[in-house]
């Protein structure tokens, strides 16, 4: 008889969870103005928000933290972050941030200009922030079969090469660079092939255009490509990356995901030049080039995270979590982006609510249901995270709208993601029954999804 698959580690801590009632957690919502960002930890049971910085550390990494070096600038946390990342992703150069977007806002400070337009696949909400805060246009060129939730495909995150050629022979002058998401997030959590990035570089090259890659899922990306992609099952996921890297002139990095930390990100890159530039907005946005609002123990533990993190063992607990949960939704006949993703589950709102007209924020309106329903928190990545569109002003509706289930890593057990099946499943049998969305009270200019406020359609 065949063993079943068990964690890939063992639990030495835990932190207790509230089980709260329906009627408290209809008030918590309602004070919350619909907004689950606006919700108190301590009022959700399982939290499904995000995967970024939510991680179970461990004991490596907890000991790297007690010998973490705080001197302002040239400590040894430094180096060995330096070290840790030459190692893994063989860049050269790199300055730490406090986190993924303000990587973004250095690099971008120094790339993005008012008018430019930057392809890639799907750009998360950062990213895309970033960009059209500079009055630059982000630019989709995400392959069509990922607005297909039924069907499967391995790399629904793959960025269509005729579409970047055929963009970049028509704009190449107004192009930075051309921006790969790996795992692309917002097609939900779907990998890049090896196959794709290695084209997107010779047709970014063609135009003489730089490749960035936005990294905060690069590991998961990895085990994707070993598992699915032929001629890559026999090689480690170090040498996986290893390759991916060698596609890209430069990264960034939200380390609080695949690093397994609870805050820092880096940006990455061969050219002294772009590094020289860099280090002027790291230094008035971030601190010194050698902390970059980050501790060092913080950067120490991130060292360690990105060897963890590479680990097949370790990715294969945490894939193979996710994939328990979309299993048992299947089983349920909720509707989610198949096959599952990396880091999360992507609820198909459009088929689960369709009687909720687009104008009520159907994902918004799932996610505030699942709430109610059991405690948990998950994320809209639909029509309120789309924002505006910066000319018009306009509601910009994606094709995709989705809940989004954000495992965080080494947290949950599988006895959790049986109460997120169920309780999901509950919804769905009652979706005739809910017949009215949300609607905008107030809104920022920009990223509102954080901030924005509700109320009952």
């Amino acid at each position: 008889m065949e063993l079943p698959f068990a964690e890939s580690y063992k639990i030495k801590m835990v932190e207790p969870i509230y089980r709260s009632t329906r009627q408290e957690r209809e008030q918590w919502i309602k004070e919350a103005k619909y907004n689950l960002f606006n919700l108190k930890s301590n009022q959700v049971f399982i939290d499904l928000l995000t995967d970024s910085g939510t991680g179970a550390m461990s004991d490596r990494q907890w000991a790297a933290m007690m010998l973490g070096d705080e001197s302002y600038a040239g400590a040894s946390s430094y180096y060995n972050l330096k070290k840790a990342i030459n190692d893994i992703t063989g860049f050269e150069h790199f300055m730490p941030t406090h986190q993924g977007r303000a990587a973004e806002n250095v690099l971008f400070s120094v790339l993005v200009k008012e008018g430019d337009l930057v392809p890639g696949n799907s750009h998360f909400d950062t990213t895309k922030g970033h960009i059209e805060f500079r009055k630059a246009y982000a630019v989709d060129c995400t392959i069509d079969e990922a607005t297909d939730t039924e069907l499967y495909h391995p790399f629904k995150g793959n960025v269509d090469p005729a579409k970047l050629d055929k963009f970049l022979s028509e704009n190449a002058a107004k192009v930075p660079f051309v921006i790969v998401t790996i795992t692309n997030n917002t097609a939900g959590g779907q990998p890049v092939s090896m196959e794709c990035m290695r084209e997107t570089h010779k047709i970014a090259k063609k135009y003489g255009k730089m490749v960035v890659f936005d990294s905060a899922r690069f590991a998961e990306n990895a085990y994707f490509i070993k598992v699915r992609e032929k001629g890559y099952e026999n090689k480690t996921i170090k040498e996986i990356v290893r390759e991916i890297f060698s596609y890209a002139d430069a990264m960034t990095m939200s380390s609080k995901k695949d690093a397994i930390v609870n805050i820092g990100g880096f940006i990455a890159m061969r050219d002294q030049e772009l590094w020289r530039q860099c280090s002027k907005f790291n230094i008035m946005f971030e601190g010194y080039v050698t902390y970059g609002g980050m501790a060092g123990r913080d950067m120490n533990a991130l060292s360690v995270g990105l060897d963890e993190g590479t680990e097949f063992s370790y990715l294969e607990t945490r894939i193979k979590q996710v994939e328990y949960l979309g299993k048992r939704l299947t089983e349920l006949g909720v509707p989610f982006q198949f096959p599952s993703g990396g880091h999360a589950i992507f609820v198909d709102a459009n088929k689960v609510l369709p009687n909720i007209p687009k104008e009520q924020f159907r994902a918004q309106t799932l996610a505030i249901e699942l709430y109610l329903e059991a405690g948990i928190r998950g994320v809209e990545i639909g029509a309120i995270m789309a924002d505006r569109d910066p000319v018009t002003r306009e509601n910009r509706y994606p094709k995709l709208e989705f809940l989004r289930l954000a495992i965080p890593r080494r947290v949950y057990t599988n006895n959790h993601m049986d109460v997120i099946a169920v309780a999901l499943g509950n919804v769905f049998e009652r979706r005739a029954q809910i017949t009215k969305g949300v609607k905008i009270s107030r809104e920022a200019p920009i990223m509102r999804h954080f901030t924005v406020e509700l109320e009952r359609a």
